[in-house]
């Protein structure tokens, strides 16, 4: 049931804000956020020491340059509460990041960055054709992970009815989403996938459903991806962006042009770095991408380095919005591979799957080390539709496959084609990579 290219937004004094009146605005709120930290937060204040600049320094956003990045290890150094700039007296709620590996990550949040995360989140439910009349079925994750609540906070805010299902329990997802009639689905787009493949196992037509839109993020998914899921389920599928230490769910969000991510620019402020040299890239020039919070007043943070590759374009959109977009996160530059020299992201590999007929929407990346070179298999479940008995034509699809991916990476993998539901479901984020070169193995 897509919708018409209706273009709504939920604030446009701020979303389609002068260029000049907006870039004011963040100079202001970038300096008060510098003192902030400066004051209340001895570890950045000593980064700031060793750097030679002081609050007093920043005088615009093009000062920005000036100041020290900060890193994730930063967090995990300084846990739990180190880099907190508000009493905890003040902070009415703790976030945390959904890794597994490490030291957790957590995000003291104060009344106004609740507020703040809840209407850019409201914004980004907008954006998708959300309002007070939809029904929207919550299947992110509740509990630390930002995105079961954040989803749930904007939806309250536009004046929906929410579904809060959490992840997991497929078959009561459908269920629910049938008989409550949710038309909006919020949840990772791998959790996605398997919703809608499994809608098609039980029969059920997505004119049966009435759902028309979905909010899909917390992991990098493909152009590909999207007209898979739009085709599955009849629905407009829009990117949705946002990290624990930046404010959750929501720092950027798809409009239904579908071409770029718009950054609530009035609240956070970003960059695009060359991830080596960290050095500042023009527009429309891919590298890793780089958060300010302006408006965070728990645990603020400055020059925030994601390692997420993409890049920023400035423009008015046909939507209205003057905000710059990000584009699709195409990796991540901690969960790059590199195989040979070549640098692997697991959506290049999904983008060229997403083309075979025969491929399903789960695939695997395995890396070995043999004789001291590696050795890249890509794994790659076939549809129920494919008859695995002939020989001859898996054999033909092996080598299409292979080809496919020595033009995209210029380098040869191998490829094993793998029975339909070989490969583990996520209901969370998927999981892509399996690399043994430093695992014994």
């Amino acid at each position: 049931m897509r919708q018409k290219k209706i273009h709504y937004i939920y604030n446009d004094a701020m979303e389609c804000m002068d260029f000049d009146e907006r870039k004011k605005l963040q100079g202001e709120r970038l300096r008060a956020t510098v003192e902030l930290e400066y004051n209340n937060v001895p570890a950045y204040r000593k980064r700031m020491d060793e750097a030679g600049v002081k609050p007093e320094d920043i005088n615009g956003i093009e000062d920005i340059v000036k100041l020290p990045f900060t890193q994730k290890t930063d967090l995990r150094d300084n846990f739990p509460y180190g880099l907190f700039a508000a009493d905890l007296k003040d902070i009415v709620r703790i976030q945390g990041s959904s890794g597994t590996t490490g030291k957790p990550i957590v995000s003291g949040y104060t009344e106004n960055d609740i507020k703040v995360w809840t209407e850019m989140v409201a914004r980004a439910l907008t954006a998708a054709g959300g309002t007070k009349d939809d029904i929207i079925q919550v299947a992110y994750g509740y509990g630390l992970f930002t995105g079961g609540l954040g989803a749930h906070q904007g939806a309250t805010e536009i004046g929906a009815t929410v579904i809060p299902m959490s992840s997991g329990n497929t078959q009561r997802q459908i269920i629910m989403m049938k008989e409550l009639g949710a038309t909006m689905l919020c949840c990772t787009p791998s959790y996605a996938t398997y919703l809608a493949e499994t809608i098609h196992e039980m029969g059920i037509k997505p004119e049966e459903l009435k759902l028309k839109s979905g909010c899909f993020g917390a992991e990098p998914w493909t152009e590909e991806m999207r007209q898979h899921l739009e085709d599955l389920l009849d629905i407009d599928a829009l990117d949705i962006y946002g990290l624990t230490e930046i404010g959750g769910p929501g720092v950027a969000f798809e409009c239904m042009e579908k071409h770029g991510m718009h950054i609530n620019e009035d609240h956070v402020l970003a960059e695009i770095i060359d991830p080596v040299t960290e050095e500042p890239l023009p527009d429309d020039t891919p590298g890793e991408l780089v958060f300010t919070t302006l408006t965070k007043t728990g645990a603020p943070m400055i020059r925030y380095r994601t390692h997420d590759i993409c890049t920023l374009h400035h423009g008015t959109c046909a939507c209205g919005r003057t905000t710059v977009k990000m584009s699709r996160i195409t990796g991540r530059t901690d969960d790059m591979l590199v195989v040979r020299g070549v640098n692997v992201f697991p959506s290049q590999i999904e983008a060229v799957l997403m083309g075979v007929k025969e491929a399903s929407a789960h695939y695997m990346l395995v890396v070995d080390r043999v004789n001291s070179q590696d050795k890249l298999t890509v794994q790659v479940e076939l549809k129920d539709d494919v008859d695995i008995n002939d020989a001859d034509k898996l054999e033909k699809l092996v080598a299409y496959i292979k080809t496919q991916i020595k033009q995209t990476l210029l380098i040869s993998a191998k490829v094993e084609l793998l029975p339909p539901k070989s490969i583990a479901r996520s209901e969370g984020k998927a999981k892509r990579i399996t690399d043994n070169r430093n695992t014994g193995f």
